[in-house]
C-alpha cells in the first residue's frame, strides 16, 4: 500500500507551505514568508492603510514609513494619516516635493 501524502490536497489553506511531518502522516503548515497568523488563516501583514498605525502606510502589503523616496532635496518628511507630507524647513523655500533651497536674504526698508 502506498502511503498517502498528507499534504494532498492541504490542510494548511491559502499563503501556507504544508510539509509531511515524517510522523503518522501528520502535516506540518507554516505561513509563506512575509505572511503573518497561523494556518489556516495567513495573511499579509495589511492590504490597506487604515490597517497599519497613522504614522505607516501600507506598501506592498507591509506596514512600511511613507517618506523614504517621497520628498524633494533637502526638505522635511511628516507622516500624517498615512500620507507622506513634505515640507521645506524654517528659513528655506520652494517645492518640498522637488527641491528647497535658502531663502534669499530679506532687504531692509531704509525709512
Amino acid at each position: 500500500m502506498t502511503p498517502q501524502n498528507p499534504c494532498v490536497p492541504s490542510p494548511c489553506g491559502p499563503f501556507a507551505t504544508c510539509r509531511d511531518s515524517g510522523y503518522a502522516n501528520v502535516p506540518t503548515c507554516t505561513c509563506l514568508e512575509n505572511y503573518i497568523g497561523s494556518p489556516p488563516n495567513c495573511r499579509p501583514e495589511c492590504t490597506v492603510d487604515s490597517e497599519c498605525s497613522s504614522n505607516r502606510a501600507c506598501l506592498r502589503q507591509k506596514c512600511r514609513d511613507p517618506c523614504p523616496g517621497s520628498c524633494g532635496i533637502g526638505a522635511q518628511c511628516l507622516v500624517v494619516n498615512h500620507m507622506a507630507v513634505c515640507l521645506c524647513p524654517k528659513g528655506y523655500t520652494g517645492d518640498a516635493f522637488a527641491n528647497c533651497f535658502p531663502e534669499p536674504p530679506r532687504k531692509l526698508l531704509a525709512l
